[in-house]
């Protein structure tokens, strides 16, 4: 408890919200116009081509230096082009700062802008110029857009997406390594495209630019029957038929709770997977195994991390199974220890937010776990856990890589995706870079890139919230959980916890529900069945 604490307080800066630099709103030109204005505003490349068209539009407010010789702007202030086209920006007569080589200056939206010989555009800020792209092309294309369908694709940094004799480009760039290119499609937040052969691909440009996997748009249903859950621990007081009690008094069908290899902890867990199994309910186990060894230190190498995370798994799933236990979340967070992030503040969007020497130790001790279940189970489902937005270290060790991007190591393959997604991390569905890029769709990204259901067994909002906060929040956490349940293929949602032994995160205590938290859950699951 302490340590998540601790975890969810140094990444407080991830909940700021950010500002984009867009500069621009929509525009009303043919779409004729937008493609001349897609080719104008990829000359941020420096292509000779980015030169050959100008947007145009009938939009009211919309007046350029050619063909007008001044503008005059809301604020009464005269724009001249000295010297013609290639000359500089003037107002009122004096510079407008430092240009030259000025192509055309537009009054657009109540805003001026001026365009450079490659095609970049600049937007006054009162004081001076930033760049952006042509404001005539709009904002951020509508989920969905693709090409052919639309002329170019702007994504939520504005840059410009166009598709060349089936080769991917970025600002007019290629973006590694394309070649007929049937599709492109914004969806979720992401770039995507699809080949001749029907394969797609995800923009990553942590590993290697294109990641292989399915169509992002199809909607996948998980099975029901646990979706609404909740976080336990096995030293709870309540017995294991007061928790069924209390979780079907609350309608929840599943639960998670941790444990080692010791009898203590497995007695109590076989004690509750006896009491589920009666019940035809839920019983999530966490194998609670790390990255160190029983001297504190980090593994020395991956074989001894795997050995390890399969003695320990082994054993936990030979005591569960006689009891119906088919869920096996195979360590708890370890992509956010001091051993294997390099940056607790950092989203974890990029593999190389993550230790590399560390890294087999930790890969080595995920695939342990899972082959020691398997050897027992084989038909058990394996979870792997990430947090915050680790998607670099999920692609990393799906795809056997390394953080510093070498290839060819030991894959990790897992049943299900397991994530936690505490409120200081970002809205899941969708969720930012580092706390200052655009968001993207997580559960979205996970379902079209491993093809496995999607478990979110933590989350709740910050421990210093009030209870009125906290049911408010479980509201409206829970209504957008469960809108996207049957599209995105999330198989269930574990609130933590059911009892922290105080007010921090428990959703009751000593065995009194703490309200409106408890009552906004119950009412919630009451109004909403898991069908």
């Amino acid at each position: 408890m302490i340590k998540r604490r601790q975890f969810i307080g140094g990444l407080t800066a991830l909940s700021a919200s950010y500002l984009l630099a867009a500069c621009g709103g929509g525009g009303s030109g043919t779409s004729d116009d937008k493609t001349a204005a897609a080719a104008a505003a990829s000359g941020a490349s420096g292509t000779a081509a980015s030169k050959t068209a100008v947007a145009k539009t009938s939009d009211p407010n919309s007046v350029s230096i050619p063909p007008a010789s001044s503008i005059t702007d809301n604020s009464g202030n005269v724009w001249t082009l000295s010297g013609g086209v290639g000359g500089s920006v003037y107002c009122n007569g004096s510079p407008a700062s430092n240009t030259y080589n000025v192509q055309m200056v537009l009054f657009y939206a109540g805003v001026i802008y001026h365009e450079g010989t490659g095609g970049q555009f600049y937007q006054w800020t009162g004081s001076g110029w930033k760049g952006c792209i042509d404001p005539r092309l709009g904002g951020t294309s509508a989920d969905g857009t693709t090409i052919p369908g639309s002329s170019y694709i702007i994504d939520k940094s504005n840059n410009i997406w166009t598709v060349n004799n089936g080769v991917i480009l970025c600002n007019g760039a290629p973006v590694g390594n394309t070649y007929n290119v049937s599709l492109l499609l914004w969806y979720g937040g992401k770039v995507w495209h699809c080949g001749t052969g029907g394969q797609f691909y995800v923009n990553n440009e942590t590993a290697g630019h294109w990641l292989p996997c399915s169509d992002p748009r199809t909607a996948i249903a998980p099975a029901a029957g646990m979706f609404y859950g909740m976080n336990g621990h096995f030293d709870y007081t309540y017995t294991p038929q007061q928790v069924v009690s209390i979780l079907k008094g609350m309608g929840c069908t599943s639960y998670r709770v941790g444990c080692t290899n010791t009898s203590n902890q497995l007695n109590a867990l076989i004690g509750l997977a006896q009491a589920f199994q009666s019940a035809g309910m839920t019983l999530v186990v966490l194998i609670n195994q790390g990255v160190y060894d029983s001297n504190g230190n980090v593994f020395a190498n991956e074989s001894a991390a795997y050995n390890q995370g399969y003695s320990v798994a082994q054993g936990i799933a030979n005591a569960l199974k006689p009891y119906g236990v088919t869920i096996y979340e195979c360590g708890n967070e370890l992509t956010r220890t001091n051993a294997t992030v390099l940056d607790f503040t950092s989203a974890g969007t990029k593999a190389s937010d993550f230790n590399n020497a560390n890294w087999p130790a930790m890969r080595g001790v995920m695939r342990g776990m899972i082959d020691g279940v398997k050897s027992v189970q084989s038909n058990a489902k394996c979870g792997i856990n990430f947090c915050v937005n680790d998607v670099g270290a999920a692609d990393a060790l799906w795809e056997g890589m390394q953080p510093d991007g070498s290839g060819g190591h030991p894959t990790v393959r897992w049943d299900i995706t397991t994530w936690h997604n505490y409120e200081v991390y970002g809205d899941v569905f969708s969720l930012g870079a580092d706390g200052a890029q655009p968001g993207f769709d997580l559960p979205t990204y996970c379902k079209a890139r491993y093809g496995v259901p999607f478990l979110i067994t933590e989350w709740n909002t910050g421990p210093e919230r009030d209870e009125t906060y906290r049911g408010n929040y479980i509201t409206t956490r829970l209504g957008e959980f469960y809108q996207n349940r049957k599209t995105h293929n999330i198989q269930g949602v574990m609130y933590y916890v059911l009892d922290s032994g105080d007010q921090t995160f428990g959703i009751m205590k000593g065995g009194t529900p703490l309200n409106p938290a408890y009552s906004a859950f119950q009412s919630f699951t009451a109004a909403n069945p898991d069908n």
